[in-house]
């Protein structure tokens, strides 16, 4: 298995996961040129892609899904609500209903060599989800955008060996932050984003002997900084745990540069 964040944060995010000739996309939120690049900096031609599932329907997790299904014909994945946002914004009818595919919460999708398992999150958006991947025995679970977390989204990401985790804001930044004050309450509320200390929280539920690599991801360009999110949830992990030393690799996915391939082999 083979991941890699193209983009990830307030202002776009798309996640690369291949395996054995698959080769998937979590999300288009930036534009085709940029997909395009990052995938051609770890060796994958767009071409190649088999599909793009996408989370919800927000702008930075679907901007550019016309050009690429356009240009290279690609698949794409979602719930029924949000199929029905990307059809009513696709004013020149790219897309057509053979390109679009309907996933439903909790029930796995045997795509090629790949289990992909949509479940529901807790966004304000109209049917949201994240997803795991399962595929030659490794798992990789994604979950950003999510206001709140209980057992049910603990259980899908468990036993995972990549994880890439929204750490989006730190609460005091935000709080003292230009947002209006709506906009606060929004990324606060149960329906908004995870803070670096929750964030922490719920990486120490899902730490496991398989955890190998752990992004961060989805901060938001305002109200956090690459290092205060991994020295927070670095903190975490030592306040809950005990941990100092990490026993996985982790990193700050970035909002406008790849990082670096994780594979798995």
């Amino acid at each position: 298995m083979r991941v890699c964040s193209i983009a990830s944060g307030s202002s776009g995010n798309c996640i690369y996961i291949g395996d054995k000739g698959t080769n998937i996309l979590i999300d288009a939120g930036i534009s085709r040129k940029r997909i395009a690049e990052g995938l051609l900096t770890i060796g994958v031609r767009p071409e190649e892609l088999d599909g793009i599932f996408i989370t919800h329907e927000h702008t930075d997790h679907i901007q550019g899904i016309n050009m690429m299904v356009k240009m290279f014909d690609i698949p794409v994945y979602a719930t029924g609500p949000t199929l029905d946002f990307i059809r009513s914004k696709d004013k020149q009818g790219v897309i057509s209903m053979n390109h679009l595919y309907e996933v439903h919460p909790d029930k796995c999708i045997r795509f090629k060599n790949m289990e992909i398992t949509p479940f529901s999150i807790s966004h304000d958006a109209a049917c949201p989800v994240c997803y795991t991947i399962n595929a030659s025995g490794h798992k990789a679970g994604m979950v950003t955008d999510l206001g709140t977390y209980n057992d049910y989204t603990a259980s899908h990401l468990a036993g995972s060996d990549i994880l890439l985790l929204e750490a989006n804001h730190d609460i005091s930044m935000l709080e003292a932050g230009k947002y209006p004050y709506s906009l606060k309450c929004r990324i606060l509320g149960s329906k908004g984003h995870l803070s670096n200390e929750d964030s922490g929280r719920l990486l120490c539920r899902l730490l496991c002997k398989k955890l190998k690599y752990v992004f961060l991801a989805h901060l938001s360009k305002e109200n956090n900084y690459p290092a205060l999110a991994y020295q927070a949830v670095k903190c975490q992990l030592w306040e809950e745990l005990g941990i100092n030393s990490l026993p996985f690799n982790m990193s700050v996915a970035n909002r406008d540069i790849p990082s670096a391939l994780v594979n798995l082999g």
